[in-house]
């Protein structure tokens, strides 16, 4: 009987040691590790899935002191929630903040390098939103479950001021031809341009160097769309909370 309670007791300290180490870790992963779940909660899920696999897998595991980790573990999470509703502060703490990562159709470099999102990611989310040029967005954020939020200009979004137009105009996409300072020539050539042609207009904008540029793309009128790696204004950006 004092060697279950022994082992229970290990079990439990267990709980309460490797828990916060496991939420100090993903934190530090970073968002796009949780998937759909908040940080804790995943994090409950992935400790009972352990607990419980072990004690089915393993016949020489005690079965009782599993039982004691499942229950420590739901009321735990249990504590957790309700704490996290008491009191903001550790609500923020235990989860991630909504991060801007385009503003006024341009990319907010500082904060996708900090959740660890590429320009791939962000390109192809905003593509799944059915939005396939930069410069139609007002903004664009990271939500805690990875998600991307977008909100369009005004005149782009429903209803679109370019569908009650009586001329007909073509659909309208960007064509990325530039990415983190390198020249995609394939984009230029379907495009029936050069590079003579791109760095021209990259002069007309006041940029003198392709590696200053962080992202640039041409629609299909080969209007030239740009943001850069450090931007010379210091513009405010909202802030989301």
């Amino acid at each position: 009987m004092v060697e279950l309670i022994m082992d229970l007791l290990k079990v439990l300290l267990r709980i309460v040691t490797i828990l916060p180490l496991m939420l100090v870790m993903t934190l530090f992963m970073g968002k796009r590790s949780i998937g759909e779940l908040p940080v804790f909660d995943f994090l409950v899920i992935l400790t009972l899935g352990s607990v419980v696999g072990a004690d089915i897998a393993d016949p020489e595991i005690h079965h009782f002191p599993t039982v004691g980790a499942i229950i420590g573990i739901a009321i735990l999470q249990k504590v957790i929630a309700w704490w996290k509703i008491k009191n903001r502060r550790i609500g923020k703490l235990l989860s991630f903040e909504p991060t801007l990562v385009i503003y006024e159709g341009q990319f907010h470099i500082k904060n996708m390098r900090k959740i660890s999102y590429s320009i791939d990611n962000v390109l192809q989310m905003l593509r799944q939103k059915d939005v396939f040029k930069v410069e139609d967005v007002h903004f664009a954020l990271i939500e805690a479950n990875g998600e991307l939020s977008v909100k369009l200009n005004p005149e782009k979004e429903v209803a679109k001021v370019e569908h009650v137009r009586t001329d007909s105009q073509p659909h309208s996409i960007e064509y990325t031809v530039i990415i983190e300072g390198k020249l995609l020539y394939d984009t230029l050539a379907f495009k029936g341009l050069n590079e003579s042609w791109l760095r021209e207009e990259l002069l007309k904008l006041k940029v003198a160097n392709v590696k200053d540029v962080f992202y640039a793309a041409v629609n299909e009128q080969n209007k030239l769309h740009v943001c850069l790696e450090n931007p010379d204004t210091t513009e405010v950006v909202p802030i989301f909370h």
